[in-house]
């Protein structure tokens, strides 16, 4: 269960922390947007993190941590789908709803991932095992951008590299639903 919720943290982190690169520079170069509105954009996407996070804990307690988890990626994911339309001048209130879910997604399932690595180790190793969480979530983001970047980057091709980005997005959190939902009927 540690690997299996590390390898959930680091494809969700690809896929989430890529997209914001990727949404910060769409704002800002294709819709033409000061860095300030670019920042306030995010505000509603990053404000559904806290309540959901709150939510979480007691979702995880009547469903369990592994179905809590994969509801939380597949959301993230409904989110991607929904802004695979997007294109040169899209308004922000097409963009709203789905940023939204991407936000609640991930609120929905960082808690009980949390929760179920550090309980998939012993007490005394606890620190240790934070700190493999933490470390594979930033390489996670990392690579994201890297990646991300990479396909926004070619010249005329950004709505394009969007569209790539969204789908790989959609595909890594599909995976980490499938393998958190998998993995976690195997240990019981």
């Amino acid at each position: 269960m540690f690997a299996l919720t590390s390898l959930v943290g680091l494809l969700v982190n690809i896929a989430f922390y890529g997209l914001i690169f990727v949404f910060s520079l769409y704002f800002q170069q294709i819709n033409r947007w000061s860095s300030f509105a670019t920042g306030l954009a995010f505000v509603p996407m990053m404000g559904a993190v806290l309540p959901v996070n709150l939510m979480a804990p007691r979702l995880a307690e009547r469903f369990g941590a592994p179905t809590v988890i994969a509801a939380g990626a597949l959301i993230t994911a409904v989110g991607c789908v929904a802004l695979l339309g997007i294109d040169y001048g899209t308004s922000y209130w097409v963009l709203f709803a789905p940023l939204l879910a991407m936000g609640g997604g991930l609120g929905l399932l960082v808690p009980p991932l949390t929760s179920t690595l550090l309980g998939s180790v012993e007490k005394a190793r606890s620190g240790v095992a934070a700190g493999v969480l933490n470390s594979t979530r930033q390489t996670g983001s990392v690579l994201g951008v890297a990646l991300f970047g990479s396909l926004i980057g070619q010249a005329n091709a950004f709505v394009l590299g969007t569209r790539v980005a969204l789908t790989i997005s959609v595909l890594l959190l599909g995976g980490a639903a499938a393998a958190i939902t998998i993995g976690g009927r195997s240990k019981r």
